[in-house]
């Protein structure tokens, strides 16, 4: 199969369609990430749909002072990579295709986009206020290549777990007729989440920006120890009569112990965060340091921090810079109920 690589909305809308169209929205500089995201949309439309790559590095979600123009573009090599992955074809639209006259003088036709999505409170929390505006252009052209490509199913990655939880906000309180799937992060062998800045990163950065991934990780281990004593504890009634009996065979301090500590820390977050924190405060030392922007725990449905008494799923999410690279990453949690993380 040959990907078609495509530079107008009307060469895609000229595609005869048989299946489901699936997109993959990217930015460009495309690595295994993005491969597994191709390849979840291969097997979720079949050999009879359709994947179509929508490579445009977006100028509204770009800050001043940010990556633009630095960003890297490699059409050719994504074009390979889409192709091994399963894409059909590769959306390559100019600016000026997405945004109408944006190269030309100001005119009321042309231009940045006047009328434009507003991400709303969420948008204002984590990212968004780190990077004020960012999410108001990322929905924006989201919008915009989804009615551009017309999908059925879209698909993005958990990595940017806040820009997923946005999308679907706007499909659902906008009426957008498309399904969203969010899949799981891809990470290199040494637990750094894939991400196109990576490249960005000397070795030693490298070495300091693996701590994004260990901070959670050692959160992830310590709910995932605080669950399961809380299981033991839910499992063993502290009654003196099973005290008694499962002295006979060692188990009553286990019991106890269990029991103790699911009533001395009964809300699992703060430890969570305490476990993750410690780790980046230590990374803050190296050289070169991190640089943390923020370490929150936030409930995915509105990316509000959530209470020690909180329970369902949540999200641990992390941004820090190292050097002159902003990463970020996360991890799902669940809470309350008596199980591992999800």
């Amino acid at each position: 199969m040959t990907t078609a690589l495509l530079r107008t909305s009307a060469e895609l809308h000229a595609r005869a369609r048989e299946g489901r169209r699936a997109v993959v929205m990217t930015m460009g500089a495309l690595h295994e990430g993005h491969a597994t995201l191709i390849r979840t949309a291969r097997e979720i439309v079949g050999p009879e749909g359709e994947v179509v790559v929508t490579v445009f590095v977006n100028p509204l979600q770009f800050g001043k002072g940010e990556d633009l123009d630095r960003y890297p573009r490699t059409l050719d090599a994504d074009l390979k990579l889409a192709e091994q992955s399963g894409a059909d074809a590769v959306f390559a639209p100019s600016v000026d295709e997405v945004y109408p006259g944006w190269g030309s003088p100001r005119t009321k036709s042309g231009g940045e986009p006047q009328v434009r999505i507003s991400a709303g409170p969420m948008g204002e929390r984590l990212e968004g206020a780190s990077r004020p505006g960012h999410f108001d252009g990322m929905l924006t052209v989201v919008a915009k290549l989804l009615h551009l490509t017309r999908p059925d199913i879209a698909l993005y990655g958990q990595k940017d777990a806040q820009q997923l939880a946005l999308i679907r906000r706007m499909v659902r309180d906008l009426n957008f007729g498309v399904e969203i799937v969010g899949v799981p992060t891809v990470r290199e062998d040494d637990g750094l989440a894939l991400s196109s800045r990576n490249r960005y990163l000397s070795p030693q950065e490298r070495r300091t920006a693996l701590a994004l991934s260990q901070a959670l990780f050692a959160g992830l281990d310590r709910h995932a120890a605080q669950e399961a004593l809380r299981a033991r504890a839910r499992e063993v009634p502290a009654t003196r009569a099973r005290a008694e009996a499962l002295s006979a065979i060692g188990e009553s301090r286990a019991a106890a112990d269990a029991h103790a500590v699911a009533k001395a820390v009964p809300g699992g977050p703060s430890a969570v965060r305490a476990a993750a924190r410690l780790v980046l405060d230590e990374a803050a030392r190296l050289n070169p340091p991190l640089q943390l922007d923020y370490l929150a725990l936030v409930d995915p449905s509105d990316f509000t921090d959530v209470e020690d008494d909180f329970t369902g799923e949540a999200v641990l999410a992390v941004a820090a810079r190292v050097g002159t690279t902003r990463l970020i990453d996360n991890i799902p949690l669940t809470f309350g109920t008596f199980g591992a993380a999800s």
